[in-house]
């Protein structure tokens, strides 16, 4: 299992014995933290804070080479929300000040504070990376669906940035969940939070699970094991991909089978394997004349034994239900583009604009242009 990530923390003190004893002495894990790195010199310290990205960084200020004053500069340059407390004697004073100026969070006197003292400042700075980190995912996540409904185009040049979504660059794993409401979504989201999966909610019982490849077969049984007690749960997984405009196509496709899935209510795994595919061809070849011959060869079925599965398993013909389609695919179009009344007609494989007017009058009451002006979003 994969453990919620720590807060990384560096500690630089050209003194060996501080460095060790802050590492064993105070109970990092009480604060949500892990000491990732220690250095005795200010160049060294700044070499590993580029390589570990410790969000805490504890340093003495007078040292060779660089001091500590230096250093927390060239942090708060580079990384103005990581925390800097510094460790001082009394005679460097001064220095402290320039510290405070530059974003330090605050010091301790090496000569005098004791456990408790530095304990007070993990604990306040538990609580501001904590809540940093619940502000940026929430914002990461609203660019994401922005991105996803076609509000913003810009997420390759936003999101990859992000320290919370720098795995998209590596292998990773696209699930979107759907019937996922009350105890099965809650369960869904505990999962997703053992393996450090981003969860999405962007419909009423729809989400995405995204997070790193590596955990893939447990995620995976997990997820079985949820099915076992949440049989209306099902699922679509992409991937691993890796980098983000391969991501992104795939994110997009699995967001556009379950969308079609919805808007058509297929349900595929509920049905015959031959109905589940005449109902993919019918949606899928929307474009199209489909006749019930064609589709029946297509699924290996005769005719009549298509029709009638088809009827038992739908509660209606398969005509019905394929100008149902294409009635919906229509509504669509009209209320959420501006494709052009011609256009639309050949995408639904239609005989032209005027028949196609008709038609949809005849099935809705309102012709395409009446419809668009009142339901156009």
């Amino acid at each position: 299992m994969v453990s919620e990530a720590l807060i990384g923390v560096m500690i630089v003190d050209d003194e060996a014995i501080i460095r060790k004893g802050l590492k064993a002495t105070i109970p990092w894990e009480k604060y949500g933290m892990k000491v990732v790195a220690d250095a005795p010199t200010g160049t060294k310290a700044w070499d590993a804070f580029m390589v570990e990205r410790p969000e805490v960084v504890i340093t003495d200020i007078v040292m060779p080479e660089m001091n500590g004053i230096e250093l927390a500069k060239l942090i708060k340059e580079n990384e103005p929300q990581t925390k800097v407390l510094l460790l001082s004697c009394h005679s460097d004073f001064g220095y402290v000040q320039q510290g405070i100026k530059l974003g330090a969070s605050g010091y301790l006197l090496k000569t005098s504070y004791n456990d408790d003292e530095l304990e007070e400042f993990l604990e306040q700075f538990q609580h501001e990376i904590d809540t940093h980190k619940r502000l940026r995912k929430k914002e990461g996540q609203k660019q994401f669906l922005d991105w996803l409904y076609g509000i913003d185009l810009h997420l390759t040049e936003t999101l990859p940035s992000a320290k919370e979504w720098q795995w998209v660059l590596e292998p990773s794993l696209i699930y979107l969940a759907a019937n996922a409401t009350g105890e099965a979504a809650l369960s869904l989201k505990v999962i997703a939070d053992q393996w450090m999966f981003e969860v999405i909610k962007f419909a009423e019982d729809r989400f995405f699970l995204l997070g790193p490849a590596a955990s893939c077969k447990e995620f995976d049984k997990q997820l079985i094991d949820l099915k076992s007690r949440y049989p209306q749960l099902r699922w679509i997984k992409e991937g691993p991909v890796a980098g983000i405009e391969r991501w992104m196509e795939a994110v997009k496709r699995v967001y556009r089978q379950t969308e079609t899935e919805h808007t058509y209510n297929v349900n595929p795994e509920a049905w015959p394997e031959p109905i589940a595919l005449a109902v993919k061809m019918i949606v899928q070849r929307v474009d199209e004349k489909l006749s019930v011959s064609d589709v029946a060869r297509e699924v290996g079925l005769s005719r009549s034994h298509l029709s009638s599965l088809f009827k038992k398993t739908l509660g209606e013909g398969f005509v019905a239900y394929t100008y149902r389609t294409k009635l919906k695919a229509a509504q669509q179009l009209l209320t959420t583009t501006d494709t052009t009344v011609q256009d639309i007609a050949d995408k639904l494989g239609m005989i032209d604009a005027k028949y196609f007017s008709k038609w949809f009058k005849r099935c809705t009451g309102k012709t395409p242009s009446e419809f668009r002006h009142v339901n156009k979003h």
